[in-house]
């Protein structure tokens, strides 16, 4: 048996063997074209783990019939890719594939940047972060960006049937008899992740002994043991992690309790309790406010909870508080109301503090105006009286606009109402 994984040996050879990714390699794409015209540019490919973009490199060089070098930003060193650059002077022009491409330091990056532009090195960049966020604005120039896609269960399948029949590099040579809900299984399991689903009927072939008939019969058990955990594309360092928190805070914001709790499962999946926790108190705070205060309150006893429950036990809090925060009444206007103010402060229209509500609490402050003619609320019915608060340059503004957000807040605006109708009598 072959010593290199399945996913490895797999890896297509030529464009028309690239699985899915129709919007690059369809016929009449960008990227297509370019193998046409055979002209390839420098590239960054980037997208979820799994959806074969340093396969689908290689796959370029080897249509083009440029030879390729393969390097990682992390592990190799500028020597390496001046060993890189020597050959490609030897050989006229050499494609250069470099995965964790948003990983090169700035020492690399300047070897590389003369050679991308001569062209004499074609780069193709592999990540899985979004290269406008981690990839220096010097190389992403250079290079055109292609944002890969996760692989369809169909897409997967076609690779799964493909590694069973392919007798050089797969499994074609075995008598192996894998029943259909089995690779329906592979291909749903790996969440779009083609390496996970490979290196799941690799360990499905490999662990099943033949029978007595010399075949090896696979069936949905199997490939569930082999499958055990779905390949979930969350890397917490990754750009996939911020689009799932963006999709999890907007979900309770739109009041989506079946997505909010599918976010939090994926969040839960990635093991990554203090981002679930950060988000919930800013949701709370920021989207829910005063239409449900005590949300606030709650979304933190629940993260305490779940901090000193741990997982798996944590899941249990946080599904109790993201009901209430998803199905909560929303309000933004304290915090706008405060930003409205904190624009004011930034350009200038701060103006000078009402001398009545200086500090007087020194000698010679009465000479000097301060606290004078101030009007000590409790001495008045009421919390209110009127006098002026703000300074004379702003002192007709308004930063707080309330809504009829729950019944909290709309008992906040009745007074709030009563209030700016007194100012005006």
């Amino acid at each position: 048996m072959k010593q290199k994984p399945l996913a490895f040996r797999m890896r297509p050879e030529h464009i028309e063997e690239i699985i899915g990714q129709e919007h690059l390699v369809g016929e009449g794409k960008i990227i297509n074209r370019m193998v046409q015209a055979k002209r390839l540019a420098s590239m960054i490919l980037f997208g979820p783990p799994g959806t074969g973009k340093t396969s689908m490199a290689y796959a370029l060089a080897k249509t083009v019939g440029l030879p390729v070098k393969m390097l990682n930003a992390v592990a190799d060193k500028k020597k390496d890719m001046e060993i890189v650059v020597e050959e490609a002077k030897m050989m006229g022009q050499v494609v250069l594939i470099l995965d964790e491409v948003h990983r090169l330091d700035k020492a690399k990056q300047d070897f590389l940047l003369p050679h991308l532009e001569s062209n004499l090195v074609t780069l193709i960049g592999c990540t899985t972060s979004n290269p406008y966020h981690s990839i220096n604005p010097a190389i992403r120039s250079r290079c055109h960006l292609f944002e890969l896609q996760a692989l369809t269960p169909d897409n997967v399948k076609t690779a799964i049937i493909r590694a069973l029949n392919n007798k050089e590099e797969g499994y074609g040579t075995l008598d192996i008899e894998i029943t259909d809900d089995a690779i329906e299984h592979l291909a749903n399991a790996a969440n779009g992740d083609l390496r996970s689903a490979l290196n799941g009927l690799e360990l499905a072939v490999s662990s099943t002994p033949e029978n007595p008939e010399n075949k090896r019969l696979i069936d949905l058990h199997t490939t569930e043991e082999c499958m055990q955990k779905k390949s979930f594309s969350h890397d917490k360092d990754g750009d996939a992690h911020y689009d799932v928190l963006s999709a999890f805070q907007k979900s309770i914001r739109g009041s989506d309790v079946d997505a909010s709790l599918h976010y939090l499962g994926r969040l839960i999946e990635a093991g990554d309790l203090d981002s679930i926790a950060r988000r919930m108190i800013v949701i709370a705070y920021e989207d829910i406010g005063l239409a449900n205060p005590q949300a606030g309150p709650r979304a933190v006893a629940a993260v305490q909870a779940a901090e000193r429950l741990g997982f798996p036990e944590a899941r249990i809090p946080l599904s109790v508080a993201i009901v209430e925060l998803a199905l909560s009444p929303k309000s933004n206007t304290a915090y706008k109301a405060l930003d409205a103010a904190l624009t004011d402060i930034r350009a200038g229209k701060s103006g000078e503090i009402p001398l009545h509500l200086k500090d007087s609490h020194y000698q010679g402050a009465a000479k000097l105006g301060r606290g004078n003619d101030y009007k000590y609320p409790h001495n008045y019915e009421g919390a209110w009286i009127n006098q002026q608060y703000l300074p004379d340059s702003i002192k007709n503004k308004n930063y707080y606009q309330p809504k009829n957000s729950g019944k909290f807040e709309q008992a906040l605006k009745q007074v709030y109402d009563k209030i700016q109708r007194d100012k005006k009598n």
